[in-house]
């Protein structure tokens, strides 16, 4: 299994970002899936996930101005983020917590997609 994570780039404080996150394989259940972000000098920290359930949680550092949502079909969760600030800048990675066949689940990552956040 893989997960490939599209978007990223350069926006303007105060503006908008959509990232997207796919997984790809096959003879595989995704139970959570959600995004991190590493600033520089930092360490990872959680953004937020979305279950299968479609339950959210949020760092309280975006919460209010983001949000997760994931296609089932597809496969793919996305992050929405408003009201972008300075500090929002980072290197986000897809995560998702996956069950192949009948191994035990665990964690998958992204290649991660850099989100740059400067006037």
């Amino acid at each position: 299994v893989q997960l490939q994570a599209f978007g990223g780039g350069l926006v303007q404080p105060g503006g908008s970002l959509r990232l997207s996150c796919a997984a790809s394989g096959s003879n595989f259940i995704i139970y959570r899936m959600g995004w991190y972000r590493q600033a520089p000098g930092k360490e990872r920290e959680l953004v937020g996930h979305i279950t299968s359930g479609e339950s959210t949680i949020y760092a309280d550092s975006v919460k209010g101005r983001s949000d997760i949502s994931r296609d089932n079909a597809k496969n793919i969760v996305y992050l929405q983020m408003n009201s972008l600030k300075p500090e929002d800048t980072a290197v986000y990675y897809c995560n998702a917590l996956i069950r192949v066949g009948h191994l035990q689940s665990q964690n998958y990552w992204g290649q991660g997609t850099l989100v740059t956040v400067s006037s």
